[in-house]
């Protein structure tokens, strides 16, 4: 059995949205959303935009500093805000005094874990110093945790790390400005891989590119992997890139983690009504199998995260929604052996 490389429990993200005392207003943008990632593995977070699979990704991180959860690495706890719950058994009081009810906070240091949890971030063109040159970006995670000793070591890894996603030495004197999007997204891997990471979040990072660049840049990461054992958190809204490159995939819908699989499981069999929705809207290259596919189409739009509907968020677009649906959330269980969902229907 794989080791267990992160833990998340119990996660929430809530921001302040205006409003005061009682009135006070929060987008609810990850709401009780727990996963395990093994050492070694791919998991994919999938969702339309929206649901809080980014905000997920940089909570784990700890660039938001969470409303509540915990948070494990290594067996080693980085975020733990106590054991009071955000809502009762009936699933409505999720605030308290127009606050999220919080316990006692304990938080790590988070610099000695920075070495070993990067991200990848969606935007190229937003995530790179316009005034530094590539060697510099990549440079400085190096000098910040002092891992070169010397201007010729520096020198020499940060070629090396050029290397490693498909550039070349000239390129480290130039400035962001001068590359396309497919080699800006390349500087930002490099960057994340200067500090030889064991994690990574990789935050969308193929949606800003061409569809000839993505095959490329997502092969690459295969490639990094096979190479340098790294496990990543993938986190993008085309379930047929994520299908791919993921072992287990994770469905994200307006904050709520509502199905969890194996790759082919969650494909072939998933369960939950807006898993199969997506997955009905995987294209398909064969004309004949491609009219026979029966597309699943929503009605409606998806609710706000100020005031999401009460019970199950997807029940206001979900076909086989109850009376039951808007009155209980529903339980995140096993459906089958490594296979999980909240909803009704599979009660």
């Amino acid at each position: 059995m794989s080791e267990q490389l992160l833990k998340v429990e119990h996660l929430y993200q809530y921001f302040p949205a205006g409003g005061r005392g009682k009135n006070r207003k929060y987008v609810q943008a990850v709401d009780d959303v727990s996963l395990t990632i093994q050492k070694g593995e791919t998991l994919g977070l999938v969702g339309e935009s929206g649901c809080g699979k980014t905000t997920t990704g940089r909570s784990i991180l700890r660039l938001y500093e969470p409303t509540k959860g915990r948070i494990t690495y290594k067996n080693e706890v980085l975020f733990d805000s106590g054991n009071v719950p955000m809502m009762d058994e009936s699933g409505q009081d999720i605030l308290e005094g127009g606050k999220p009810k919080l316990g006692k906070k304990t938080a790590v240091n988070m610099k000695p874990y920075r070495r070993e949890m990067q991200i990848v971030f969606q935007d190229p063109y937003a995530s790179l110093d316009p005034r530094m040159t590539v060697g510099d970006i990549v440079g400085e995670a190096l000098d910040i945790h002092h891992l070169t000793s010397s201007k010729k070591e520096r020198y020499d890894k940060i070629q090396r790390l050029l290397e490693c996603v498909g550039l070349n030495s000239e390129h480290a004197n130039r400035y962001p400005h001068e590359f396309s999007g497919g080699q800006r997204q390349r500087v930002g891997i490099a960057r994340a891989l200067a500090v030889d990471p064991k994690f990574i979040v990789c935050d969308e990072p193929i949606s800003a590119l061409d569809v000839s660049i993505q095959a490329q840049v997502v092969n690459m990461f295969e490639d990094l992997q096979a190479q340098m054992g790294l496990t990543y958190l993938f986190i993008a809204h085309d379930l047929s890139v994520v299908k791919h490159i993921s072992n287990r995939i994770g469905v994200m819908y307006l904050g709520k983690l509502v199905e969890l699989a194996d790759s082919y499981e969650l494909i072939f069999h998933g369960v939950h009504p807006y898993t199969q929705s997506l997955v009905s809207a995987i294209p398909i290259a064969d004309p004949k199998v491609a009219r026979a596919n029966k597309r699943i189409v929503l009605q409606g739009d998806v609710p706000s995260p100020l005031n999401p509907p009460s019970g199950c968020r997807f029940r206001t677009r979900c076909p086989y929604a109850t009376a039951r649906c808007a009155e209980e959330v529903p339980k995140w269980k096993e459906v089958s052996k490594g296979h999980f969902a909240a909803c009704h229907k599979y009660d």
